[in-house]
């Protein structure tokens, strides 16, 4: 799953921190809230980057009603282990890029890690 762009980021935000499918319109209005006056962008736009999120395997749409609804297929944290997931096995060393990382984790993050282990390994 590849990275993705400033205003694709923006969208998704907009698809995660609700409970329902939105229409582009309503991205677009959440998307103005957010920033600075006139710096919107258009409905086409978000439109054009709704599809290319859908095309990635993103973003679902609804094609019962018009206009359609979208939303995100995957939870910001789905879609964030993803990630961690492909940079891991993009890696020629996968057990010096753990050890790094685990080198940067809070004491509470360890706990977490330490913990779901734990978990992993009893069942």
């Amino acid at each position: 799953m590849a990275g993705l762009g400033e205003l694709e980021r923006s969208v998704m935000e907009q698809l995660w921190v609700t409970d329902s499918a939105l229409t582009a319109n309503e991205v677009r209005d959440r998307l103005a809230l957010a920033s600075e006056p006139g710096r919107a962008p258009a409905t086409t736009t978000v439109l054009t980057v709704l599809s290319r999120l859908e095309r990635k395997g993103f973003v679902g749409r609804s094609r019962d009603t018009r206009p359609h609804r979208y939303s995100a297929l995957l939870s910001r944290a789905e879609h964030t282990a993803e990630l961690m997931h492909e940079v891991l096995s993009s890696s020629s060393d996968r057990d010096a890029a753990l050890a790094r990382f685990v080198g940067t984790v809070t004491a509470g993050e360890a706990n977490t890690l330490r913990r779901l282990l734990d978990d992993l390994v009893r069942h």
